[in-house]
C-alpha cells in the first residue's frame, strides 16, 4: 500500500479543442456514469508537453496536427487528486492524481476529420459543448481543473 502523505502526480496534458466557440468533449468508454471530458493523456519519457498534446489528440480523436492551430498554453501545471477508491485501479496505484499542462487549440477541420474509433478507443461518443454544459457533464473530481482552465482561457477565447 502506498503512503499517501507523499503525493506523486502523473505528468499529463489536456486539450481544450475549440470549434466556433464550442468545446470538444468525449464520453469515456470506461466510466459507468454519463461523464464527459476533454482530450487528455500522459506525457511519455523525453516528450515535450506540446508534442504530447498533439499525439494525445490524434490518439483519442483521430484529429491530425494539420487540423488544429495551437492558440494558448496554461501558465501553470494544474494538479488534481483522484478519489481514493480509484488510486489502486489506475496506473498500478503509482499516482494519486495528475499534474496537467493545458493547451487551447482551434479546430480547423470538419467533423468528418474526427474519428473516435481509434486503435485504443477512449470515448464512446463525442459532441461540441458549451462551456456550461461541459462543466455540468464532467466527473466531480475534475470540475475544479476544468473551471480553472476554462476561466484562464476564456479571456482570449470566444467560448459559448
Amino acid at each position: 500500500m502506498r503512503n499517501f502523505s507523499e503525493k506523486n502526480y502523473r505528468p499529463c496534458v489536456g486539450i481544450v479543442l475549440i470549434n466556433n466557440g464550442s468545446i470538444f468533449a468525449g464520453q469515456r468508454l470506461d466510466h459507468k456514469s454519463n461523464a464527459w471530458q476533454m482530450p487528455q493523456g500522459g506525457i511519455e519519457a523525453n516528450e515535450s508537453p506540446i508534442r504530447a498534446a498533439v499525439r494525445e489528440l490524434k490518439e483519442e480523436t483521430g484529429i491530425k496536427k494539420k487540423h488544429v492551430k495551437i492558440i494558448l498554453e496554461s501558465k501553470n501545471w494544474i494538479n488534481y487528486d483522484l478519489p481514493k477508491e480509484l488510486i489502486p485501479k489506475l496506473w498500478n496505484g503509482k499516482f494519486v492524481g495528475q499534474s496537467q499542462k493545458w493547451f487551447a487549440m482551434e479546430f480547423l477541420g470538419s467533423d468528418s476529420d474526427i474519428n473516435i474509433n481509434t486503435k485504443n478507443p477512449e470515448f464512446s461518443k463525442w459532441q461540441w459543448m458549451t462551456k456550461n454544459k461541459l462543466l455540468e457533464s464532467i466527473v466531480p473530481f475534475k470540475k475544479r481543473v476544468y473551471e480553472n482552465i476554462l476561466s484562464q482561457f476564456s479571456a482570449k477565447l470566444n467560448l459559448k
